[in-house]
């Protein structure tokens, strides 16, 4: 008789433990090579800091000991060290400006990363299964949708910097696009699960890409409506053009039909048209994007030109941390964080950031590769292209490859609702992976049937 054994996997917990004790230690060298490249000095806040970081890491690895186990053991440190990077950057802006107490920038962003852990944790222990979210599909819409109309609202929203994308409520000011992204990714994931064999339905075939049924255009028109909205009322390009690549992507996902891709450049080349000759200040920027160094250029604004001049003088190796100038970029410590790093850690420390990101997409997409229901599959690809795309959108601004769009880099730019949507989208990638790596559980096996009874009576004669 031969006995099947069942092979349990590991939950890997013991390695990501290990390798956030790394991240919190490389977190704490950079801080301390800072403040000796700039005060020559240890810093005197660096048990507190370093200590508020590992105590807010081990509690969420201990929340996920327990409530999720089998979650994937990299996104947790992944984002860590992206999270500690920020902080440490934004500390290197705040000793440029002779900001370091408990009104500094980085204090303010620890405050907003303990707040961001905790409100992850309560994801991960009110979502005991990814799949009640699908639920709420159009409720998700809903949530959605006020938040993005919520800055459109007199005396609530507030203008900054040409955007209106802001709430103000009493001092504070938050960004409610940022989890507006996380509810359409749950509303585009629900809808397109239901409704993906007749989008799938091929029509016309032309220039050997076969293109859906013209019934059927209605989801991605709305969508493309959606972003144009957003940019003509909010004048928010970063935000117009993520929900609308993230939709056309999830689209492609579900129906795994090119035409949908082709169809959406089409969309996105004549709104970015429409958008040039409408105005304004989408003409400028694609006039800061075509050549930054030129007069008329600096005149409007010189941010672009110093972030590529602070990213040339930083070379292969970076002066170093704490050696550079990247306070004389506007904005160095939120929008152009890239190019600071760019400067003091040089080519070879960005690209180093490049990868991390490139990690935490790539556990995203094998959650979604391995989680068994199409919603999980459609929801995790979605969070994890809004990474990618939102990291591309970035560093693609600052490095002159597209128009800046005023997007922040996710996990390490100044602003908490930023740091907070991204804590929240890991946490929902958590819960999915942790049910994608869960092993399944056996089926019973039947038990074997009893032998009858034999009631026959043998007469003897």
């Amino acid at each position: 008789m031969t006995t099947v054994q069942t092979v349990v996997p590991r939950t890997r917990r013991n390695v990501e433990l290990v390798l956030l004790l790394l991240a919190v230690g490389i977190t704490l060298l950079a801080w301390v090579n800072v403040d000796l490249g700039v005060r020559e000095t240890v810093p005197a806040q660096l048990v507190t800091v370093g200590g508020g970081l590992l105590g807010l890491a081990v509690a969420f690895h201990l929340v996920l000991r327990w409530k999720a186990s089998f979650a994937d053991p990299l996104l947790l440190p992944i984002a860590t060290l992206l999270n500690g990077f920020g902080l440490v950057m934004i500390h290197r802006i705040d000793l440029s400006k002779g900001s370091t107490g408990l009104d500094s920038d980085a204090a303010r962003q620890l405050l907003w990363t303990a707040l961001s852990v905790i409100i992850a944790a309560v994801v991960i222990f009110v979502l005991k299964d990814h799949r009640m979210l699908r639920r709420k599909t159009f409720t998700a819409m809903a949530i959605g949708l006020v938040l993005l109309l919520l800055p459109l609202l007199p005396g609530l929203g507030q203008t900054i910097y040409g955007s209106r994308i802001w709430i103000r409520i009493g001092p504070m000011s938050f960004q409610p696009g940022e989890i507006a992204k996380i509810a359409l990714t749950v509303f585009f994931a629900g809808y397109l699960v239901q409704v993906r064999d007749v989008l799938s339905l091929a029509g016309r075939k032309v220039l050997g890409f076969t293109f859906p049924r013209g019934r059927d255009l209605g989801p991605i028109l709305i969508a493309w409506l959606l972003s144009l909205a957003v940019l003509v009322f909010e004048k928010d390009l970063g935000s117009s053009l993520l929900f609308f690549g993230l939709f056309v992507a999830m689209l492609y996902v579900a129906t795994e039909r090119v035409g949908w891709i082709a169809i959406g450049l089409l969309l996105f080349a004549g709104g970015a048209y429409l958008a040039f000759r409408l105005f304004g200040h989408v003409q400028e920027r694609v006039a800061l994007w075509l050549d930054p160094f030129a007069a008329d250029s600096i005149a409007k604004s010189d941010q672009l030109a110093k972030g590529l001049m602070g990213m040339a003088a930083g070379g292969l190796f970076g002066k170093g941390l704490g050696q550079g100038r990247p306070w004389m970029v506007a904005f160095a410590n939120s929008d152009f964080i890239f190019p600071s790093f760019g400067e003091e850690l040089g080519l070879f420390g960005v690209c180093a950031l490049l990868v991390l990101y490139a990690l935490f997409v790539e556990r995203g997409l094998r959650t979604a590769l391995g989680v068994r229901d199409g919603f999980g599959k459609l929801l995790a690809t979605g969070l994890s292209f809004s990474v990618a795309l939102q990291v591309f959108v970035v560093i693609g601004g600052v490095t002159r490859v597209i128009p800046l769009t005023g997007l922040t880099t996710p996990f390490m730019s100044l602003g908490g609702s930023a740091l907070l949507a991204n804590w929240t989208l890991m946490a929902v990638l958590l819960r999915i992976s942790d049910q994608a790596r869960r092993p399944v559980p056996d089926d019973p096996q039947p038990e074997p049937a009893r032998p009858q009874a034999n009631t026959e009576v043998v007469m003897l004669s």
